[in-house]
């Protein structure tokens, strides 16, 4: 059962106040969609087999809705599901009352999972952030979509001769580095442009096997072009997202394009549909519950 509300601020209360495509893919794959009403997650996920009660923690516009029974609640969920930005962190900023909530979610037993979609670190950058801002965070507690790119590929057997190439940051390369991953790709192609002369024909490595795509401020038209040659022209080619969002959170002043715009310009060039990986996607919900 996935039991999904608005924010965690509640938890440490036990008062009933009010508080603030055409490709095919591998057997295992599925897809994963998010719908926000009233402030509220809702994880729809056809094909997840979750069968141990779960809380997920969202970041929300409105507050959460008023809780008769905050600490029966609590005792009927085994395993609580946080976001991180907005939820535990915002920005470089602690939350209020998130060491507290956790302290006394840890001291019943429960399970917690903090998951990302920003691709951009891994797991172990993640949990250097969580000691930084004063919390105990154990890496296998963290579940960020470039965690998730390369877990997918584990759990499909992903061949250790093929290639992946990514368009995404440093988060990505070394998930896949630690997962024993050939990959190209990144950062260093950010410098890179395509010179259309006359006859001009662009070269890819035929051993590319997946090409997973995440945020990209390094983004560029070659990244583009080389993704889609991989995609299109490499037989059984994957094209995995680490998410589709809209937008994201660089700065407070204003909302940035996210990691879906990424995602969209491979998938308008090849007209396929990626997998997607990161939060609410069925791959992730499946995966935390088989651990």
């Amino acid at each position: 059962m996935l039991l999904a509300r608005a924010s965690p601020a509640f938890l440490p209360s036990t008062s009933s106040s009010p508080t603030p495509s055409s490709q095919t893919l591998p057997p295992s794959a599925s897809f994963g969609r998010s719908q926000r009403t009233g402030g509220s997650l809702t994880v729809a996920s056809p094909n997840c087999t979750v069968r141990r009660p779960v809380m997920a923690g969202a970041a929300a516009a409105v507050p959460a809705a008023k809780l008769e029974d905050a600490e029966a609640l609590i005792d009927s969920v085994e395993t609580f599901i946080f976001d991180c930005d907005g939820v535990i962190w915002k920005g470089d900023k602690l939350i209020d009352g998130v060491p507290e909530t956790l302290d006394l979610l840890r001291s019943k037993g429960k399970r917690l999972v903090f998951v990302t979609n920003n691709s951009t670190k891994s797991r172990k950058q993640y949990g250097k952030k969580f000691e930084t801002l004063g919390l105990s965070v154990n890496e296998e507690e963290i579940f960020a979509s470039s965690f998730a790119a390369a877990a997918y590929l584990q759990s499909i057997d992903f061949p250790k001769d093929k290639k992946v190439y990514v368009i995404g940051e440093e988060g990505i390369l070394k998930e896949l580095e630690l997962a024993g991953f050939q990959y190209l790709g990144g950062p260093t192609d950010g410098d890179k442009k395509i010179e259309l002369k006359p006859g001009f024909y662009m070269e890819h490595d035929k051993d590319v096997g997946a090409v997973v795509v995440g945020f990209d401020r390094y983004f560029n038209y070659y990244k583009v072009q080389y993704g889609t040659l991989c995609i299109r022209e490499n037989p059984g080619c994957l094209f995995i997202a680490t998410n589709r969002d809209a937008v994201t959170h660089l700065t407070d002043a204003q909302e940035w394009a996210g990691g879906g715009s990424m995602v969209g310009a491979v998938l308008g060039s090849t007209k396929q549909e990626p997998l997607v990986v990161g939060k609410p996607s069925t791959f992730m919900m499946d995966y935390l519950a088989k651990k």
